[in-house]
């Protein structure tokens, strides 16, 4: 949503990969198994309707009780790396979203049922939030015996503290939506310090009249705050316990589980927090005892033990890793092993965006899409349990997904359509041999790629130039307006399930900028209107809308071809009990896991 640049350039580049398939290579899932199960019957549901706000009956606690659930025992945790950030503040990427599931705690949370549709409830607030003056302000009131884990009561002054410490230089990986929403694309410049020296923006702005009480207002109607505020970078610190750059490695609890012992690059230890009462939790559950996370077990070795399933593998799970590539036959062929797998999407849809600096003729980016052979890509990025063939925009995470939606035929022609593509470049007189510069990230997921787009568009008459580009600064690098490249492969995932954190980061003509995920550098006067008209209305009123938008993008403009959507695998231990797939993180719910056997 306007002027956020949503995901830092850093942000984006880390979450459309973090648990991808995407990042581990290449597999040519040529198995000799008999049916497709990446597509079996337990596979996840998934989100068909808006999200709705809960409202105070909704959001009391505690939790409904999960069929089998057992007390006790210690969750084993596998990761490749550190957790990314524990400050909500800095909290963006995948894993560090799933910790504060267990940690921290916002005014407002996701509740999801069994068919994957969400509802925000309030977590620390009473609701999902009150909205009046034509949903420019919001109201939240706060729920009786909310404590952090040094038994402090949270109360409204902590919430503000919150919302305002975001506005200080030292955080700088969070979202930007809410502070964005209250103060202006240059929002820092309205605390510059946060509020550690005395300061606090305006009562006009961010009102708290009593403990209990907590106003936003606004200078437009933001209809998807309780949405933004259910994300975990807008978690709650406590003023008495925030130690600014520090809180990273040692955060304050309001969650049913706190940090006990972290040692850095090594490991990460979660104990029961004895002040989180379950009776003002609606989401949350405290079965285990506690959570060990090793932070040295690679993608592979995680894989292997799993498959194993000896000793201390039995209690553990994968926490936003994904199956091995390689190992993935060895995973589905087996129903012992496959039986122990969550599987569903992730929110990322794999797209080839076009410069429209450089391509401005519509016809030769269609030919393009045409072109390219999406089932080929997905073979390169972990096969039907990596990706799944994509007709629009828009990932099956989102509301309203229409699977049907197909306008260059992707689903039909999985290996491209050659011969319409050449008929489209002859009537835009494209002579054979013309050069197209082609960025990629050396991952291995795009150097395999790359092979194939080379090949394809070669096809059609193109000589193409490829590009490498290191994988850590391949987002900086196209995000640059005046890059020279012709044509990239981006990644992007809604940040709540809203296409407006789709729609309006990479194709608002207002969000064209250094640093923009508007990688396309798309300006259509139309697009651009059709978003403000969307962002004032409902998430339910808003939906046709958006789609009316997707569809003016996709058909009229093409900025950038779908290819395919991203989907999850993963793995956990024969003694984990309620493991399902979660719609809202695209990974393993762990407000519902227990032990079988603690």
């Amino acid at each position: 949503m306007k002027p956020i640049r949503s995901r830092s350039v850093r942000a984006i580049a880390i979450a459309a990969v973090a648990g991808s398939l995407a990042l581990t290579g290449c597999s040519s899932n040529s198995g000799k198994e008999g049916k497709d199960q990446s597509k079996s019957k337990d596979d996840a549901a998934q989100q068909s309707k808006p999200v709705e706000y809960g409202d105070a009956k909704a959001s009391t606690g505690p939790a409904a009780p999960v069929a089998g659930a057992k007390p006790g025992g210690t969750i084993n945790v596998y990761m490749q790396s550190d957790m990314s950030h524990m400050d909500p503040g800095q909290i963006y990427v995948s894993d560090a979203g799933q910790f504060s599931n267990l940690v921290h705690r916002g005014l407002t949370n996701f509740q999801e049922d069994e068919n994957g549709n969400l509802t925000v409830v309030g977590d620390v607030a009473t609701d999902s939030g009150q909205s009046s003056n034509g949903g420019k302000t919001w109201t939240f009131k706060l729920k009786d015996g909310i404590k952090d884990e040094d038994g402090n009561v949270i109360t409204s002054k902590d919430v503000r503290h919150t919302i305002e410490r975001q506005y200080a230089k030292f955080i700088f990986d969070g979202p930007t939506y809410v502070q964005t929403w209250l103060s202006g694309a240059d929002y820092r410049k309205a605390l510059p310090d946060g509020p550690y020296k005395g300061k606090h923006l305006p009562d006009s702005v961010l009102e708290t009249p009593d403990d209990k009480t907590v106003v936003f207002h606004f200078d437009q109607p933001r209809p998807d705050l309780p949405q933004a505020l259910a994300m975990a970078g807008y978690s709650i610190v406590p003023e008495k316990q925030d130690t600014k750059e520090k809180y990273d490695k040692a955060p304050a609890a309001l969650g049913p589980y706190k940090v006990a012992d972290y040692k850095a690059g090594k490991s990460l230890k979660l104990v029961k927090n004895d002040q989180w009462d379950p009776k003002t939790d609606v989401v949350r559950h405290q079965y285990v005892d506690g959570y060990d996370f090793t932070t040295t077990i690679d993608q592979t070795s995680q894989t292997k033990r799993l498959i194993a399933d000896q000793g201390e593998a039995k209690n553990a799970i994968q926490w936003t890793d994904s199956v091995d590539p390689a190992q993935i036959q060895d995973v589905v062929t087996d129903p012992a092993v496959n039986k122990r797998t969550i599987k569903g999407y992730q929110p990322y849809v794999w797209q080839m965006s076009f410069n429209l600096d450089k391509i401005k003729d519509k016809k030769i980016r269609d030919a393009i899409t045409y072109a390219i052979p999406s089932q080929a890509m997905i073979q390169a990025d972990g096969g039907k349990y990596g990706g799944e063939l994509a007709g629009g925009l828009f990932a099956p995470t989102l509301p309203g997904f229409d699977p049907k939606y197909d306008p260059y035929d992707k689903l039909k022609k999985p290996n491209g359509d050659i011969a319409k593509a050449k008929e489209l470049l002859q009537e835009a007189g494209v002579k054979d041999g013309t050069k197209l510069t082609y960025a990629y990230s050396n991952s291995p997921r795009g150097q395999a790629q790359q092979v194939i787009i080379k090949d394809a568009l070669a096809k059609i008459g193109f000589d193409v130039q490829a590009k490498e580009i290191d994988r850590a600064t391949f987002y900086e690098q196209i995000g640059k307006l005046d890059n020279p490249y012709d044509l990239y492969m981006t990644g992007w995932g809604q940040d709540w399930p809203s296409q407006s954190t789709v729609v309006t980061p990479v194709y608002d003509g207002e969000q064209i900028a250094d640093g923009s995920p508007n990688y396309s550098h798309i300006n259509d006067p139309q697009v651009n209107k059709l978003i403000k008209e969307a962002l004032k209305l409902e998430p339910a009123e808003a939906a046709a809308k958006w789609e009316e938008a997707h569809h003016r993008i996709v058909e009229e403009i093409n900025p950038a071809a779908p290819v395919y959507y991203s989907k999850q695998i993963q793995l956990f231990g024969s003694n984990i009990g309620g493991a399902k797939y979660s719609t809202e993180s695209s990974y393993i719910d762990i407000d519902d896991v227990f032990l079988k056997q603690p």
